[in-house]
């Protein structure tokens, strides 16, 4: 079972997914504004947050990136509608994935364990390559000695680039394997996490040595 924090100040959406959401098996607490959202937050973070973009006084972009600054607890945004810009910006404030209502249950539930599965992966030891140290096991990551804090789905992104060095993944392969989407997915995910990656593990991030482009296929990890 997951703690899941609900923030989201429509009362009708937020009682109808707590229940749904209770009864696929999670412990949800909810907040109706992102100050209540940020208040419950800290008292006793959750395992994951659902978070509405669209919340008075202070949005759901500002709460996602108090929540990412404070730590590593994946969030899930909601938002009314498929905006380009407004699930850019939520991307790039740090959420893991989105949902657009109307949601199903089936359908969040499915996001919501998906994400939590990538904090949870193990895989085959630890991994060097040049200063970055990659421990599959302990599921940590360090640079030039120094830990790095990633995000789960950060960390899933990086685990699957550098388990085969130099192999080009398309942004369709990095959907399924890495937040488990089988049908033709966004690819936003994949480039906003990629950005987000690099800014931690990349000294230069306009020229990455680990996540590579390869223009018109993917993604690679740089070769040993």
């Amino acid at each position: 079972m997951a703690s899941i924090l609900l923030i989201e100040d429509d009362p009708l959406v937020r009682r109808g997914l707590q229940l749904a959401l209770r009864r696929h098996g999670h412990d949800v607490r909810t907040a109706d504004t992102g100050e209540d959202g940020l208040r419950e937050f800290d008292s006793s973070p959750p395992d994951l947050v659902v978070l509405d973009l669209m919340l008075p006084v202070i949005d759901g972009f500002e709460v996602c990136r108090r929540i990412r600054a404070a730590g590593e607890v994946p969030v899930i945004m909601l938002t009314a509608r498929g905006d380009d810009f407004d699930v850019v910006t939520g991307l790039e404030a740090g959420a893991d994935d989105y949902v657009v209502k109307p949601v199903q249950p089936t359908v969040l539930d499915a996001r919501i364990r998906a994400v939590l599965r990538r904090s949870t992966s193990t895989s085959d030891g630890v991994r060097v390559h040049r200063d970055l140290r990659i421990d599959t096991s302990s599921l940590t990551v360090s640079l030039r000695g120094e830990p790095v804090l990633l995000t789960p789905t950060e960390l899933r992104l990086l685990l699957t680039l550098s388990r085969a060095p130099g192999r080009v993944f398309s942004r369709q392969q990095l959907l399924e394997e890495v937040w488990e989407h089988d049908y033709l997915g966004d690819s936003r995910l994949v480039d906003n996490c990629v950005q987000r990656l690099r800014a931690k593990i990349e000294t230069s991030p306009a020229s990455p040595v680990y996540v590579q482009t390869a223009r018109g296929f993917g993604y690679r990890f740089g070769p040993v």
